[in-house]
């Protein structure tokens, strides 16, 4: 499977950011869809994921409320909608995919190349 983020790019506090995961070489429909991100200087963390039967979402804390997680398995394709964005949320941001849903980067199989986001205050 290979994964492609896009959509980054910057935008105000308050703003938002739709975030798209093309996949291609494999359906994505058996995977569990996730997106991590990188701050500068910092390790990678969770964000979201979803899950590839039910369609269950999963939050970080710190954007429960403001991130949308979904995915249109007709289109291989998955995304995140960003609102209400902060500073903080600045990072480089990753999708990837895995059979089953992790909170861990370590447990992906596969990764995209990642797509800025840069909040301005």
């Amino acid at each position: 499977v290979q994964l492609q983020a896009y959509g980054g790019g910057l935008v105000q506090a308050g703003g938002s950011l739709r975030l798209s995961c093309a996949a291609s070489g494999r359906t994505l429909s058996m995977y569990a869809m996730h997106w991590f991100r990188q701050p500068p200087g910092k390790e990678r963390e969770f964000v979201a994921a979803i899950s590839w039967s039910s369609g269950t979402t999963y939050y970080a804390d710190s954007v429960k409320g403001r991130f949308t997680i979904s995915r249109d398995n007709a289109k291989n394709t998955v995304y995140l909608q960003m609102n209400t964005l902060k500073p903080e949320d600045t990072a480089v941001y990753y999708c990837a995919a895995t059979r089953a849903i992790s909170w861990s980067p370590r447990a992906m199989d596969y990764w995209g190349k990642g797509t800025q986001v840069t909040v301005s205050s």
